[in-house]
């Protein structure tokens, strides 16, 4: 039986728009794989394991339709630009014994790669305050987060994350952060008129 002190619970019931959110601390390796072994049918659910701190997610339909948008318009953008990628979805990247994630969106850039270039991870509950770290065990050259409106956007050097205004991604050193960011915005009310924004700037 596993007895681990919760952190934090917030149930979408009682905030629509939020996220169905549990951090447990004190859980091992073997401990985490079995909790996620019962969740093996239980779809959308979103795990996080990092110094023995299990992070589960089940994302509320703003999360989703956001994540979702936000990979409709970087899809947009390497069509429209002729790049080569690879979207990833929230597929698990994990070091046995050690981490595992599942961003909401992950991409490889030019050809396929184990571990993807950049990871994407909207917040709509604060969580765990140890996000960037276990992204840096794992490895992800390149970590977003959209929240409150904003993407922050941070380039691993060397053992530590950096605060970036533009991506450092080859690939996407034309994409304009602030663009995307303003169509991410227009989407609460309208994907088509978002999208179709996104495209007219980039064809300009």
């Amino acid at each position: 039986m596993i007895q681990a002190p919760v952190r934090q619970i917030i149930s979408s019931e009682n905030l629509p728009d939020q996220d169905q959110h549990l951090v447990c601390s004190g859980i091992s390796w073997e401990q985490f794989q079995l909790i996620r072994t019962g969740f093996a049918n239980s779809k959308g659910v979103r795990f996080f394991y990092y110094e023995e701190t299990i992070e589960i997610i089940m994302p509320s339909r703003a999360h989703e339709t956001v994540s979702r948008f936000i990979c409709v318009l970087l899809s947009i953008f390497c069509i429209e630009q002729n790049i080569e990628f690879e979207p990833m979805g929230s597929m698990t990247q994990q070091r046995e014994g050690e981490v595992s994630i599942e961003p909401d969106e992950s991409y490889c850039f030019g050809t396929s790669k184990p571990i993807p270039d950049l990871a994407i991870e909207v917040i709509f509950t604060s969580g765990s305050p140890k996000k960037l770290q276990r992204y840096q065990a794992s490895g992800i050259p390149e970590v977003w987060f959209w929240q409150d409106g904003i993407f922050s956007l941070y380039q691993l050097r060397e053992d530590n994350y950096e605060a970036i205004a533009q991506s450092e991604i080859l690939e996407l050193k034309d994409l304009d952060i602030d663009l995307l960011t303003r169509c991410v915005l227009i989407a609460q009310t309208s994907r088509l008129e978002a999208a179709n924004t996104f495209r007219n700037a980039l064809k300009k």
